[in-house]
């Protein structure tokens, strides 16, 4: 009894001295009670511990530096009360990091699930500067999730946070181009911003949204309609760009400098005191949830009652209609730059902005032109093709196109100076070696493309009159006054008639090229050919006189084209004044039997001036005709013409990429998925493919063919040239 006495007793005093070792509960510290709800967890292990911006701490023989947790915390139920992002200095380290990019990283990287390799690399990214664009974006967020449990849940000082959002803001401006950093980061600092200044003014951003309308943007835009002050440009655009069911299409995007600026013009030209917008009903309610996924808070009582945008529709509405007039206004400069990446300050860009943009982005190498240009003028403007093409590309052509001829027009338009022959609407371009004429524009031409249908028949009728006023070598003073009349007479504007005359001279310089108007008219019926030669006929008799030299220029005219050449002596004899007989053919030999009086007016053909005028105005019917076929532009390319040969088709191209080419040539415009289609029937990869075709027109042609514009579209000036080439 005694011995089970004194076991019982050993017993007791063990299990005292047991008791005393291990205190039945252990006062935990307290964590600062956040001003946001956030769901708290029991958990058990070592706390973590916030080392703050100036701090520093050591982890694996490594100097991290602060803005990082730091502890061994282990959790129930796998949850990590700091959201995985605390480094646990008890875990092994590999002696160097080499995945650089983070392929063993999870989706939601947590410090205590990566290997060894990965923590090395993300400490040894926490000792450098946080800057090594090598690291891919798992570390970044890995960092972020504390940066942002830091902000939204300790509660710390204001300057502390303010620190915190600098290098939250740091960081994205580093690795924003992945998408998944810009937007989970972009979210942070749209709604730290607003925590940290509930009040304060925000400036418009211009950034499209994945999903939902920034927080930050709905806040700004909604405090001005609850206070009834109008939109203005910036904010109503910067609602349009972030709105996710909205898309700026590639002259936007390119070129958004620009398009921000007329889009701003276009929009105080509808609203010049800004647009009203009558205040929601709906109020809004905002959370901010973690890109860990461990926590949410409600932000709704920073902001107070403020109106949500998000339903509105009207805005967005107006917005569409000035962005696409915008988006088509810098169509061409768009063209431009996606063929010239770096040339956004030359000449030629500066030509293709629309007019109002010019003086919002001037360029110095405009003005060098405009001093150039002037001289030129006033020499006489007359000057070779390859000095004008020199003189904005810089370097001397072998070879001038259509393409160089219209920007040159369009650059010195810009400074009001014109240029002949007119590129757009001539018969045939100078080739390298001929002259153009440069000449003063009246005030307000700029848009050389818009011209009256007038303007283009008169143009075809002075253009076969200096052909057949050409016919002896050289043009009379006579005949080109009659010519001028042809202008002159005319009800066309004084800013046509500038540009007519100017032509003319051109016209004078050079004649236009009987083989053009042969290869023009192959095709056409017999009545416009006869309509042609009417044409030829009447502006030879334009000064009242047909001589012989005339009469054989409209005879060689008539036989290019097909037309039976006895008609043009019974349309002489109409026209004729006197009623005796009279030469329309020198003799021929010796007379014989007969003589033939006496030609009068020197061997010329007196003609009836009322007929003559009467044959004009009919003529001018089928000028309209002649003019819609001269009107082509893209039928015949304006360069040089080249000996016709066979050639290669597409050469240079192996036979699926020119059997895809075919296809392509055949529509101005592709949709995506036809271009898709199209590419799997000559078993081709549809990107490889487009770069393939562009690289090819680029060395051959200097210049891309396909353009991808919410689907493809096709270069019709280049495919024309093409199309010229390999018929």
């Amino acid at each position: 009894m005694e011995i089970v006495l004194g076991l019982l007793a050993v017993f007791l005093i063990v299990i005292g001295l047991s008791r005393l070792g291990r205190p039945e509960s252990i006062e935990r510290p307290t964590r600062p009670k956040s001003q946001f709800s956030v769901p708290q967890r029991r958990s058990r292990g070592e706390p973590v511990r916030w080392i703050p911006p100036e701090g520093d701490t050591t982890v694996a023989g490594r100097s991290i530096g602060g803005f990082v947790y730091v502890g061994s915390e282990e959790t129930q139920d796998g949850w990590h009360g700091t959201g995985g992002m605390a480094i646990d200095p008890r875990l092994p380290v590999a002696k160097a990091g080499t995945d650089f990019v983070g392929e063993s990283m999870p989706y939601w990287p947590c410090y205590s699930d990566i290997d060894r390799g990965a923590r090395a690399t993300y400490l040894d990214w926490l000792v450098g500067d946080r800057s090594d664009k090598r690291v891919g974006p798992g570390y970044v967020f890995l960092y972020f999730y504390g940066l942002e449990r830091r902000f939204f849940v300790d509660n710390p000082t204001r300057k502390e946070n303010e620190l915190i959002l600098a290098e939250v803001e740091r960081l994205q401006s580093l690795y924003g181009e992945n998408g998944s950093v810009r937007r989970y980061l972009g979210t942070f600092i749209d709604t730290a911003r607003l925590v940290l200044n509930p009040e304060g003014d925000a400036e418009a951003t211009f950034q499209h949204s994945g999903y939902e309308l920034p927080l930050g943007l709905r806040v700004a835009i909604g405090r001005k309609l609850r206070d009834g002050r109008p939109l203005d440009s910036d904010w109503l655009l910067a609602w349009y760009v972030a709105d996710p069911n909205k898309w700026l299409r590639t002259p936007a995007r390119r070129a958004f400098a620009e398009f921000r600026a007329l889009f701003g013009l276009m929009f105080e030209d509808k609203y010049p005191e800004g647009l009203r917008q009558r205040s929601p009903k709906r109020l809004i309610r905002a959370n901010y949830y973690s890109a860990s996924s461990e926590f949410d808070v409600d932000i709704t009582s920073f902001l107070g009652d403020i109106p949500d945008i998000a339903g509105l529709s009207r805005p967005l509405n107006i917005a569409d209609a000035i962005v696409e007039q915008a988006t088509a206004a810098l169509d061409k400069y768009s063209r431009f730059l996606g063929r010239n990446p770096d040339g956004r300050d030359t000449i030629e860009a500066h030509a293709l902005l629309p007019e109002r943009l010019w003086q919002l982005f001037p360029s110095a190498e405009m003005e060098n032109l405009r001093e150039w240009a002037d001289e030129v003028v006033e020499r006489g403007g007359l000057l070779p093709v390859e000095e004008v093409v020199a003189q904005l590309e810089g370097v001397t052509p072998t070879k001038v196109g259509k393409r160089q001829l219209t920007g040159a027009a369009d650059a010195l338009a810009r400074l009001s100076i014109g240029m002949a022959p007119d590129p757009r609407f001539a018969l045939r371009g100078p080739k390298v070696g001929e002259p153009v004429v440069l000449f003063r524009l009246p005030e307000g031409i700029t848009a050389l493309e818009e011209v009256s249908d007038d303007y283009r028949h008169v143009l075809v009728a002075i253009a076969v009159g200096s052909f057949v006023a050409h016919a002896d070598g050289t043009i009379a003073e006579r005949e080109h006054a009659a010519l001028r009349r042809r202008i002159e007479e005319t009800a066309l504007s004084a800013q046509e008639r500038a540009r007519l005359v100017a032509n003319l001279r051109w016209m004078v310089a050079v004649p236009p090229d009987l083989a053009l108007f042969r290869r023009r008219l192959a095709d056409i019926s017999e009545d416009v050919r006869h309509q042609f030669g009417q044409v030829a006929l009447a502006m030879a008799a334009a000064d009242g006189v047909i001589d012989p030299g005339e009469i054989k220029a409209v005879e060689r005219l008539y036989k290019s084209i097909g037309l039976a050449t006895d008609g043009i002596y019974s349309a002489l004899h109409a026209l004729t004044a006197a009623s005796e007989p009279v030469t329309v053919r020198p003799a021929q030999g010796e007379p014989k039997d007969f003589t033939i009086p006496a030609p009068k007016h020197d061997r010329k053909v007196s003609l009836d001036a009322g007929r003559v005028a009467a044959l004009l105005a009919d003529t001018a019917r089928a000028s309209a005709v002649l003019g819609d076929i001269f009107s082509d532009d893209d039928a015949e390319d304006m360069s040089e013409q080249q000996p016709e040969e066979e050639t290669e088709t597409f050469a240079g191209l192996e036979p699926k990429h020119a059997a895809f080419l075919s296809e392509l040539l055949t529509r101005p415009r592709w949709e995506e998925s036809d271009v898709t289609t199209l590419a799997r029937q000559f078993e081709l990869m549809q990107a490889g493919a487009i770069e393939t075709l562009n690289e090819w027109s680029f060395e051959c042609f200097g210049d891309t063919l396909i353009e991808e514009y919410d689907g493809y579209e096709i270069n019709t000036e280049l495919s024309a040239e093409i199309a010229n080439q390999h018929n």
